[in-house]
């Protein structure tokens, strides 16, 4: 009788204990599928990397023309500062470019749609933080106030990312907290602007890009 009663005792246990892993895992799965349906989860941690590379490119060819043609000093008129101008254009326009392309190569990968209700609400706020300090970085400009811009810059691409990041990898949001950081130290010391612009948007870049592909691209 004792017997019967040990061994019910573990089969019932050993029921729960399935039921219970099944309840977790379905726990998962609908947390998981939730997640895909509220969120764009294929952005390329690659393009991260490149868009870092490109800056560090472009800033190198920046320090390059500034030094050897202006004396350390730049100008706001002339044809290095609309060279500069351009490089920056290029920059951005790279990085975007790259993004596209391998977001969407990573996205057909993985069956997923490029362009949903969860990209565009990723756009759409996104762009809502970066357009009005893009606008207000031009008004300022138009007013011969100068020394802030790089700052702007580099808060305004942290407070596009902190916003985004709720609809897509949360782990964007600290890259975004980075640049907010940089750009208010930017703020304080508007001398070392150059070398905090080529840090933010270089070397961190670079960094969470590859923390992201090793985290999210390479299949373990």
């Amino acid at each position: 009788m004792a017997r019967s009663i040990v061994l019910f005792y573990f089969v019932f246990q050993s029921t729960l204990d399935m039921e219970s892993k099944d309840y977790l895992k379905d726990i998962s799965e609908i947390k998981n599928l939730m997640n895909k349906s509220s969120r764009f989860i294929s952005l390329s941690g690659l393009s991260g990397i490149l868009a870092g590379i490109y800056a560090l490119v472009g800033a190198a060819a920046t320090y390059w023309l500034v030094m050897t043609y202006s004396n350390g000093t730049l100008y706001l008129d002339g044809w290095i500062f609309r060279t500069v101008l351009l490089i920056l254009f290029a920059v951005a326009g790279l990085s975007i470019l790259t993004g596209i392309l391998l977001t969407t190569r990573k996205a057909k990968k993985n069956g997923e749609k490029i362009w949903d209700a969860s990209s565009r609400r990723l756009i759409l706020n996104f762009l809502i933080p970066l357009v009005a300090g893009g606008l207000y970085i031009l008004i300022i400009l138009n007013q011969q106030k100068y020394g802030q811009a790089g700052a702007l810059m580099l808060i305004f691409y942290g407070l596009a990312l902190v916003n985004a990041s709720k609809f897509s990898i949360g782990d964007i949001r600290y890259l975004g907290y980075i640049q907010v950081i940089l750009g208010l130290i930017c703020a304080l010391f508007p001398g070392y602007g150059f070398w905090l612009w080529v840090l933010g948007f270089g070397v961190m870049h670079i960094v969470y890009g590859a923390m992201m592909h090793f985290k999210y691209d390479v299949k373990k």
